[in-house]
């Protein structure tokens, strides 16, 4: 079985090749219950569970913690309902993390906080950096922002706010990737 790591944890990669739709109620659930554990109640939690849980699709799930709007989402593997296991492990590692004292409430925050409109950030930013808007490829986008970064740097004669536009698209998508 191979092994990802993500958000600096590393797992087993599931293949799902059954019962899709139960399992991913299952990942859904999974995410309700560990968040449980510090404190979130389940009316703060928000998993978008898609239709046909076998086909392609980005997983996300969102909740409310100390004031703060939190968001993980993932969309590199095959089928919505192994994009959603990694969720529900990420999440599950991050908060047995916290509740073990490895990290502060404040680096989970910082790890899972975001804005209410991410998902229209990124696309954007995929525009800003000249790739398609469903690009995946960390490659591809950090060619595309380093040509851009050396052709609009202000250093070159090019325009400061445009350059900051270029790196900040880089570092949401960047973090998104990594």
């Amino acid at each position: 079985m191979a092994r990802i790591t993500i958000k600096g944890h590393e797992f087993n990669q599931l293949v799902i090749r059954d019962s899709y739709d139960r399992r991913a109620q299952l990942f859904c659930n999974t995410i309700i219950e560990t968040l449980r554990k510090i404190g979130i109640s389940e009316d703060d939690v928000d998993v978008q569970l898609q239709k046909v849980a076998r086909a392609k699709g980005s997983a996300a799930a969102s909740w409310y913690f100390d004031g703060h709007y939190m968001y993980f989402g993932y969309k590199l593997a095959d089928k919505f309902v192994e994009n959603l296991y990694i969720v529900s492990k990420v999440i599950e590692l991050e908060v047995k993390a916290l509740l073990e004292e490895r990290i502060t409430m404040e680096e989970f925050t910082q790890h899972f906080s975001e804005d209410h409109d991410i998902e229209k950030r990124r696309k954007e930013a995929r525009i800003i950096l000249g790739v398609p808007e469903d690009c995946l490829d960390l490659d591809l986008i950090n060619r595309n922002y380093k040509n851009l970064a050396k052709k609009c740097h202000p250093d070159a004669g090019g325009d400061q706010e445009l350059f900051k536009k270029i790196n900040n698209a880089h570092k949401m998508l960047k973090r998104e990737l990594s």
